[in-house]
């Protein structure tokens, strides 16, 4: 059993449950058929973001350590909002990353607690790394396209 299964199978509302497995399968039916996007996590330092390694894979990410490798970059700082990440991270990033190059710079808050927050990210980052693909209307709320150029 995945974490992410794990955790949808703890809540005690079997009518959320079911709605929350939906939501997942729906992001999980849809990536099958797409290709692998590699991906950096890095919060307010340029440190990669660990344990978040289950979330890559429910969204078909490959999670990269180096910005270079990676295609997506997305920043998170654990209490951090939208407004104090977009200024920090101008001075973080780096022109020579593919994410900066191709303007693949996103801003996010991360995840909130229970079944519902842990859902809610596997669709922001669905929605991150598969522009077009997905809309789940939390662009501006919980996350943020960065422009680069």
């Amino acid at each position: 059993m995945s974490f992410l299964s794990a955790v949808i199978n703890k809540v005690p509302d079997e009518l959320l449950m079911e709605e929350l497995q939906e939501r997942v399968d729906i992001v999980q039916h849809k990536i099958r058929f797409m290709e692998r996007v590699p991906l950096a996590l890095l919060d307010a330092r340029n440190i990669p973001v660990n344990g978040l390694e289950w979330l890559a894979e429910a969204v078909g990410a490959e999670l990269q350590p180096d910005p270079l490798a990676a295609r997506v970059v997305v920043y998170l700082e654990e209490g951090a909002g939208l407004l104090q990440l977009m200024g920090t991270v101008p001075s973080l990033l780096r022109e020579e990353w593919p994410a900066v190059i191709y303007d693949r710079v996103y801003l996010w808050e991360g995840l909130t607690a229970g079944a519902d927050g842990t859902v809610a990210a596997v669709e922001d980052l669905a929605e991150m790394l598969y522009p077009g693909q997905f809309v789940f209307g939390n662009e501006g709320k919980t996350w943020s396209d960065f422009k680069t150029r």
